[in-house]
């Protein structure tokens, strides 16, 4: 296990060195506060937390931008190394196949996760701070978003290594990742509802609505964050969905944890068998 500490901590200072987490935790913060300043008007009328309008827009605007992140780490890092000869080096020493793809993507991981954190935990603060609240149960679906974000970039991050495990061009990868975020965050939701409407209701059930929403880990993030607390549900609109989705909160996490392992599993079997 030295080995995958190693390639961890490399792909850590690679991340810090060339400001990947300073520029990312700065981008997801600026979201962050400037919807939930946006958001400020009606938290005064309608007396709800910052922290609450906040969770209900970012876990929509999330599903772009977290992805997009996920995808623009990996989708060149077993392809890039390949292309650069840095992988055949790598692979001179004694380090196994298993223990370079679990090292980067764990060091991958710790990146996005340490950007998010710092980025929306900073906005958080800062919400409170200048609305002056400190209520602390606003807090709990807040620091869950934050989870959700992390675990909802590390199945994206687990796709962008599966593709960058089977291609043989950084370019090809790039357009493939590019196709990939797109469908799942734009195309699958837009087919899914034109479905419905074409549907009437006469053959998708409610199960196999709830089914279909599992293939598709940004829906499985919204309705983490949307459904899992009830002031949160309340304020979104959700409170009706919540209680006829069907789909509680392990089943959510089971499918999103799913997501990662599937995955990541198949990034490992093709790296495994590529040929150098």
């Amino acid at each position: 296990m030295n080995a995958v500490y190693i390639i961890v901590g490399k792909e850590i200072r690679d991340g810090l060195r060339n400001r990947w987490v300073l520029a990312t935790a700065l981008l997801l913060a600026m979201l962050a506060l400037s919807l939930g300043f946006l958001g400020s008007s009606p938290t005064g009328a309608v007396k709800v937390d910052p922290l609450t309008v906040t969770v209900v827009s970012l876990s929509s605007l999330s599903i772009f931008l977290v992805p997009l992140i996920a995808m623009l780490l990996a989708y060149d890092a077993i392809v890039g190394e390949i292309d650069r000869g840095t992988m055949a080096l790598l692979l001179s020493y004694p380090v196994s196949r298993w223990q370079i793809v679990v090292g980067k993507f764990v060091g991958h991981l710790a990146v996005l996760t340490l950007a998010t954190t710092v980025g929306y935990g900073t906005a958080g603060v800062a919400l409170q701070w200048v609305h002056g609240t400190g209520d602390l149960s606003a807090w709990q679906p807040f620091a869950f978003l934050i989870l959700a974000s992390v675990l909802l970039g590390a199945s994206f991050l687990a796709m962008g290594y599966m593709i960058s495990s089977l291609v043989r061009e950084r370019a090809t990868a790039a357009g493939i990742a590019i196709g990939v975020w797109l469908f799942f965050v734009v195309i699958y939701d837009m087919a899914l509802l034109g479905v419905l409407v074409a549907d009437q209701g006469r053959y998708i059930t409610a199960s196999l609505l709830n089914t279909l929403l599992l293939f598709n880990p940004s829906d499985i993030y919204r309705l983490l964050n949307l459904t899992g607390y009830e002031n949160i549900s309340m304020f979104a609109g959700m409170a009706g969905l919540s209680g006829q989705a069907g789909l509680s909160m392990p089943v959510l996490m089971a499918a999103q944890l799913l997501w990662i392992a599937v995955p990541f599993s198949l990034a490992a079997a093709f790296f495994k068998k590529r040929q150098i």
